[in-house]
């Protein structure tokens, strides 16, 4: 259908997109030392799930301050696969997100030894506990360039859609625990209902579904 068609259509029932603005950096950079190799550059492709990573952390204005939401997304099929919600910027953000991305795959079965993890180079995804946390899964840390929003991009667009489509939204906030409940049942409609142009306008859980289910690629003798 052309755009213009579907302007007119909109206009005649009351509607309007909703309009994407930028949001403030959450990211307070970590010292220069033993910063790990940018594994991405900018190509946020895969060719299955559990490939690549991206994660980020964004903020939500409330009436009792500031609420912090980080999400872990897979490049594959645009699944949130983790997320957390506080009202601190502490590690403990975003090694929650990344705790809950690790046990729903493991538990659907994945094996995450070579898995690409690719972030900012805030403190949070540099602590120790954290980069201990992907040596363990047997995950490669990737981080991007300093001040760059573009070495993160998917992950930063996925912000932008989630502050469109739900806190500008649905707002006012009133704090923590009205954001915490809105946030899981976002990510659910997410992965399990919203088409996704990049996806064949497929739900994230559908392409993956599709995916598990397609045959395996003959290999030639």
């Amino acid at each position: 259908m052309a755009r213009c068609t579907v302007e007119r259509l909109m206009r005649a029932d009351g509607l309007r997109g909703v309009v994407r603005a930028k949001s403030p950096r959450t990211t307070r950079p970590a010292p220069e030392t033993g910063r790990p190799a940018d594994l991405v550059n900018r190509e946020f492709t895969a060719d299955a799930p559990n490939q690549l990573w991206v994660a980020d952390i964004t903020y939500i204005k409330t009436h009792s301050g500031w609420v912090y939401a980080a999400f872990v997304i897979d490049v594959f099929s645009r699944m949130v696969v983790g997320w957390q919600v506080s009202t601190s910027l502490y590690i403990e953000l975003a090694l929650d997100a990344l705790e809950m991305a690790i046990w729903r795959r493991r538990r659907d079965g994945a094996d995450l030894a070579g898995l690409v993890h690719h972030s900012d180079r805030g403190v949070q995804y540099r602590a120790i506990r954290y980069t201990e946390r992907l040596e363990e899964t047997a995950a490669v840390a990737s981080v991007g360039s300093r001040g760059d929003s573009y070495d993160n991009a998917l992950a930063e667009a996925f912000n932008s859609l989630f502050k469109a489509e739900l806190i500008r939204n649905k707002g006012p906030w009133t704090g923590i625990n009205d954001v915490e409940i809105a946030v899981a049942e976002y990510v659910d409609w997410f992965n399990q209902r919203r088409l996704h142009g990049e996806l064949d306008h497929t739900p994230p859980a559908e392409y993956e579904a599709l995916h598990a289910a397609s045959p395996a690629p003959q290999t030639t003798p």
